[in-house]
């Protein structure tokens, strides 16, 4: 295997069922087109079901469309439904859709928009969804997280909300960071099992629509800088394909891009901050998620104050 890996690299996905949220456009559309062009079947997980039936359409291979509306947990539920009576087994679920920097909003049941649609909804349709990859070897659970996990980011568990006041950067960065304490703490989880997986990847700095709601102050310099020191959706989209397919991934392992800062370039293994390994952090953000959704995941909580010893390796 090249120590530039690329999409050349993915083994033959040919009776592996993906599901990738957001795949319509950007990050998740190179995602699943990359999966398909390899043999995967791969559900198109989206809020418009015809931009994702037009993203299909522009793909190669076994491709269909599910309604999904992470900011609705009524949708959430109602999505996962459809997947269990359509699907005998999923063998990647790749949590990509995201919001970043959204003015001052709530989803449909009242959470933060950040916090909601990137923590919280993908926390529920995993939960809905994991019982179907729990008998399949080498399962994967991806969840797509960002540099912006260090930046001004905390779990605020007195306003995870935002209510008494609201910091787009800040409730962003908590729903990033979040994406990895529930990557941590579901791994620790599924440890047991042995068959699947939890990982997290981050694009770097990529060329993609998440960015439009960039406060006014950083827009113009990112339009300037971005073609200039970030890469495009397709490179973007590499570590998370890695760490979806690599067979030498391990479950816990965090991917990103591998130039300096990794703002991009290709995939390697990185590091994610220390506050993001805070054990008592993410089982209370854990035990919080749980009560917020209503989802109860089919894995049990570890022995109290236990750590994982050691990535899982999957194949």
């Amino acid at each position: 295997m090249s120590e530039k890996w690329t999409t050349a690299d993915i083994p033959d996905q040919r009776g592996r069922v993906a599901v990738v949220t957001g795949a319509n456009t950007g990050l998740g559309y190179e995602t699943a087109k990359a999966l398909a062009e390899r043999g995967a079947s791969v559900v198109l997980a989206v809020r418009d079901v015809g931009k994702g039936e037009q993203a299909a359409a522009r793909m190669t291979g076994d491709v269909t469309v599910q309604a999904l509306d992470l900011t609705s947990l009524d949708s959430v539920r109602t999505a996962a439904a459809a997947l269990r009576s359509r699907l005998g087994r999923i063998d990647l679920l790749i949590n990509n859709a995201g919001v970043m920097y959204t003015p001052k909003q709530v989803t449909r049941d009242g959470f933060e928009m950040q916090f909601g649609t990137n923590h919280l909804g993908h926390f529920a349709l995993t939960g809905l969804l994991l019982d179907l990859m729990l008998p399949v070897p080498g399962s994967r659970v991806v969840t797509v997280s960002s540099t912006g996990h260090r930046i001004r980011a905390a779990i605020h568990f007195d306003d995870l909300q935002w209510q008494r006041s609201y910091d787009r950067v800040a409730a962003y960065g908590q729903s990033k960071l979040a994406n990895l304490m529930f990557t941590y703490e579901l791994q620790r989880r599924l440890a047991t099992h042995g068959t699947t997986v939890a990982m997290a990847a981050h694009p770097g700095l990529s060329n993609t629509e998440l960015a439009r709601n960039t406060p006014a102050a950083l827009r113009l310099p990112l339009t300037w800088l971005a073609p200039l020191v970030g890469q495009t959706s397709a490179m973007g989209a590499l570590p998370t394909l890695r760490a979806a397919t690599d067979p030498a991934a391990l479950g816990g392992q965090y991917y990103g891009p591998g130039g300096r800062y990794e703002v991009k370039g290709h995939p390697r293994l990185v590091t994610s901050s220390p506050q993001s390994h805070e054990l008592a952090v993410q089982q209370r953000l854990w035990a919080v998620s749980e009560d917020l959704t209503g989802v109860q995941f089919p894995v049990g909580r570890p022995q109290r104050n236990s750590r994982p010893s050691g990535p899982t390796i999957t194949s």
